[in-house]
Parts: C-alpha cells; structure tokens; sequence
C-alpha cells in the first residue's frame, strides 16, 4: 500500500534533524540577532505592525518568536520531537489577531516575510562558516516548511477563537431574548449591556414574528437571520424579535417559505412580550381556521378578533346573557335573526336598506324585526345592551366559522 501524504510538521521535523548537530549547535547564539532583524523587516513590510509592537501581540511576536525557533534548534540537536509549547505561540498569536479585530493575511505576509529573512541569515552565515552546499537546500526547505507549518496553527488558534466568540455571542443573544421577553421588563441598562454583548443594535421599537413549526418541517434556525433579529428558536412555536418587520418582507418569505407566521404589534422594547402574547394569539386562532392563515398574518389587521376573542370565557358567558332570547329557536331561526340583528345594528337603516344587505324581500325583514322586538324588547333602547348584543353575535360568527362555513350566531350544545 502506498504511503499517505507526509505531514508539514513531520516533514519540517525531519528536515531540522537532516542538519548535521555541532552545525545547529554553532548556529544557536545567533538566534537573538537572527529574531531581531525578523520582526524589523516585518515591521516595515507589514502595515498593520508598522508601530513598535507592544500589548499581547507584542510580548509573543518578540519572546515567543524566539523561544519557538530556539526550540525547534533544540529539537534538531537533540533529536527529540518539539514539544508543545512552540505550537502553543503560534496558536495564540492567531488568537490574539482575532481578537484584535483583524484577518488573518497580515499574519500570514509576516510569516513569509520571517522566513525570506530566516533563509537570507542562515544563507548568510552558512557561507562565512563554510559549509557545504548540500545543506543549504536542506536548511531552505526546513524554514519554508517551518513556515507553513506555524501557519497552520494560527489559523487554528484564529478559527477557535472565532469559533468561542461566535458560541459565546450566541449565548449572549438567547439569554437577551429571555431578558426582553421579561415581565415586568427588565431594567433597561441591564438589557443594553446584554445588547452590546450580543452585538445586538438596541432599536425604539420591535415586533414579535411567531413562525409556525409542524412536525413534518425542519427544524427552523437562525444561520440566515440578520444580525439585528433575534430568534427564540427553542420556543413552541419559535419566534423572532426584529425592529421593522416590514423591512424584512423579502427575508420573511425566503425563509418560512410554506410556514405560516404571526407578526405581533410594533411596541416599545419594554413591551415586547405583549407583541409575543398577542402573536401567539393570532397563531391559534389561524390554527383554528377563524383567522387566515398564508402569507404573514399581521395582528394589526386583526385586532377587532382578537379582541373580542381575547378571553373566550368571558366572551362565551356574555354571549349566553345577551343572546338569551334566542334559546327558544331553532339553529336556523337564530341564523336568521342573528344576522337580520347585525344587519340593523351596522346599518340602524329602514327594511328596504337591511333588506339589500341581506339579499331578501323586505318584507321578510319587516316579519323578522317584530320577532325581534318581542323578543329583547326594550334591550334594544338600551346603548350597553346594544353593544353587548352586537359583540356577542360577532363573536358568535367569529368562533363558529372553525367548524361552520355559515354564519351562526346562537350558542350549540
């Protein structure tokens, strides 16, 4: 079977031990000027270290640097693997220009830059001590190999640093979405710290987006979203928190595509779990088929249902006193009269104007409003009896298109 590829650091390890001892040993106090004259050259070929290095980033390029190469010389006369902590620089420093905030190509053109002058020193010296051409091949090919060897490990240590901070500013992103859901609210410099450390830009205002999750669907997750909408992806159903919805229409539909959601009142900050509560709202009531679901369903356009239908106890035990009068019909007797009430009620206009809104003779609304009037009589002068009346038959109508496609306006066993 053929060998695998050779690894860098096998390949540069087995390089360094290529080089004759006493060679290695005779080079190693040259190591300090050698380490010097690296980082100057850097200095002036690397914009982003031009200025004297100092801080973290300073302290490792400068000590670090050095005792790396004095390790790997250690190792070349010693004949001993390199230990850990060579590695452990070179990670760091590519932890360190995370978290500096920059990429990773200024680190990488030092490194290049390092080992040009790495190779032009010992070149340089290989020569004064005169020694054999053959080891300047070997001497070239270690301290390239080297180079792409440390290389390696910054991007290690930069890519788990990335990868900590992203973790970490997701927690920090969860734990705000609990904290602006909090009732009573939390206070507000308490919210804007977690914000900052969430990389969360505060706006004025915010609505709540519940999102329909079937168990026939996939999971839904937040890796699309924008920095500025939140997700509570564990809740059931999930929600997101964004300050403009009606900016994020195109980002809506994109990614609920055939999922139904909810968009809640646009409220202040601290007021965010209301638009949570009223969103879910709206969402059962899709579920129940009284409101339409589809495209987003936004509560604006339906807050008359869900107010009337916001506690349904209530509203059931006002429809059994106000409709009352009615228990002595039969369903399609209180059909018709529900309907001929609500006509009158919109309209308070003569027989032939509620006629042509219901689509029947005039007459028959004329017969349909003496029974009426036998049966609530003076109710009808009254304005709180009215308007009791009127909100229990379009609540009526509202909780009976779940399972009926008809109008229905009388309670049902």
């Amino acid at each position: 079977m053929a060998a695998g590829p050779v690894r860098t650091k096998d390949r540069a390890s087995a390089l360094w031990a290529a080089l004759p001892r006493d060679v290695v040993v005779r080079f190693r106090p040259m190591v300090g000027q050698l380490t010097r004259e690296m980082i100057s050259e850097i200095q002036r070929a690397v914009p982003a270290y031009a200025q004297p290095l100092t801080g973290r980033f300073g302290a490792i390029m400068t000590t670090g640097v050095e005792q790396a190469v004095l390790s790997v010389l250690d190792s070349a006369r010693t004949g001993r693997p390199l230990d850990e902590s060579w590695a452990t620089v070179f990670r760091r420093l590519g932890r360190v220009e995370f978290y500096e905030g920059r990429s990773l190509d200024a680190l990488q053109t030092a490194y290049r830059v390092g080992g040009r002058v790495a190779w032009r020193h010992v070149a340089t010296w290989a020569q004064q001590q005169d020694l054999p051409v053959g080891l300047f091949s070997i001497a070239a090919e270690a301290i390239f190999a080297y180079v792409e060897e440390i290389s390696t490990l910054s991007i290690r240590g930069y890519t788990a640093a990335a990868a900590e901070s992203a973790e970490l500013v997701d927690r920090h992103r969860r734990r705000l979405v609990e904290l602006i859901l909090t009732e009573p609210p939390a206070p507000a410099p308490a919210v804007a710290k977690l914000a900052a450390q969430a990389r969360w830009p505060i706006p004025e205002t915010v609505a709540v987006v519940v999102v329909e999750q079937r168990d026939d669907q996939d999971e839904l997750t937040g890796g699309a979203l924008p920095k500025e909408v939140l997700a509570g992806l564990d809740g059931r159903p999930p929600y997101l928190i964004m300050a403009d919805p009606g900016r994020h229409e195109d980002l809506l539909g994109a990614l609920l595509r055939d999922r139904t959601a909810c968009v809640g009142p646009t409220v202040r900050l601290g007021d965010a779990a209301h638009s949570l509560r009223w969103a879910r709202r709206a969402m059962s009531l899709v579920r129940r088929g009284i409101i339409a679901g589809g495209a987003p369903v936004w509560c604006r356009d339906h807050l008359a249902t869900l107010w009337l239908l916001a506690d349904e106890f209530v509203v059931g035990e006002l429809r059994r006193r106000a409709l009352a009068p009615l228990a002595g019909l039969t369903d399609k007797q209180r059909d018709r009269i529900g309907e001929t009430i609500l006509a009158w009620l919109d309209t308070r206009g003569s027989a032939p104007e509620i006629a042509r809104r219901l689509g029947i003779h005039p007459q028959t609304v004329r017969y349909r409003m003496r029974q009426v009037d036998r049966l609530f009589g003076a109710r009808l002068e009254d304005p709180g009896a009215r308007l009791e009346l009127e909100i229990a038959l379009r609540s009526q109508r509202l909780m009976w298109t779940e399972s009926d496609p008809h109008p229905a306006f009388a309670d049902r066993p």
